[in-house]
């Protein structure tokens, strides 16, 4: 089993050494959030997986440009895996967005993974002019504008919300054929969308039992696709699964689990180092 830090649940003053430390005791990933804009009128957004629909971040929440912080903290490590959890591609063009992240996957020496979603939040694409409406088609359509960019020589599109001349995109992304995709989400669209265009899926926060029926709806999608599970990633998010679990997450298939190892932001390194002893993390062979 790999593990990965969701370092967005901590102090972004300590997300750097945060990422450092796990980068050194053998966690596999470190994983940031990402919005470009919070607004105060939040209350139409119904935040998925919150009992009240109530947005779970206040408007006044930091935000970063997560594949930026994440290169800044490829600089200072050297194989954790560098991920967002998840980035909305859609809200910008995909020759924005396309050269984000094959930058952060070129300064890293290919070590971006690029987690999308369609986003809840009516109101930050209302901010951009933008209609929420057509949130999960403009998603797609970006995500095959990024993948031929990544991997093509010259590039031209004609489609319902980017179209573009022919123009060549330099340099490829270090990871073949492009960095991973993974698509975040829990409705049918999210699970269709991981199956048709993406690498993998990559969960909101489950328990073993909730992830379980999730799992294997994704199985019998990819077997009707006629798509190989091997090499498909299933992250599963399960902050508090007890180390008892992680066999059982195994079985079920799971690449990967993201993971919450400190609550104090103050003793985050120290608290990583316990629940690294306590989970079998370790760094690999020769790392």
């Amino acid at each position: 089993m790999r593990f990965g830090v969701n370092l967005g649940l901590l102090h972004p003053a300590v997300w750097t050494d945060v990422a450092v430390a796990a980068d050194e005791l053998g966690y596999e990933s470190v994983w940031l959030p990402e919005h470009l804009v919070l607004t105060t009128d939040m209350a139409d957004s119904g935040y998925p997986g919150a009992a009240d629909g109530r947005p779970p971040v206040p408007p006044e929440t930091p935000l970063f440009d997560a594949p930026v912080f994440l290169a800044s903290i490829a600089a200072r490590t050297r194989h954790v895996l560098l991920g967002t959890y998840v980035y909305l591609f859609g809200l910008r063009h995909p020759l924005v967005a396309a050269r984000a992240f094959g930058t952060l996957d070129w300064v890293s020496g290919g070590r971006a993974v690029v987690g999308v979603g369609a986003g809840w939040m009516a109101a930050e694409w209302r901010a951009l002019e933008l209609d929420f409406a057509t949130r999960g088609a403009r998603l797609d359509e970006a995500i095959e504008v990024a993948k031929r960019l990544w991997t093509e020589p010259v590039v031209g599109h004609r489609g319902r919300f980017y179209s573009f001349d022919k123009v060549v995109f330099e340099p490829k992304p270090i990871s073949r054929p492009h960095p991973p995709l993974l698509a975040g989400g829990e409705s049918a669209a999210a699970l269709r969308r991981a199956v048709r265009l993406c690498d993998g899926w990559i969960s909101m926060p489950h328990t073993l039992e909730s992830a379980r029926p999730q799992i294997e709806r994704l199985r019998r999608m990819l077997d009707e696709a006629g798509r190989d599970p091997g090499p498909f990633q299933l992250t599963v998010s399960a902050f508090e699964a007890p180390p008892e679990q992680v066999a059982a997450f195994e079985e079920l298939g799971v690449h990967r689990l993201i993971v919450r190892p400190a609550r104090r932001s103050r003793q985050a390194v120290e608290q990583l180092a316990a629940f690294a002893g306590r989970y079998g993390v370790s760094p690999a062979p020769g790392q």
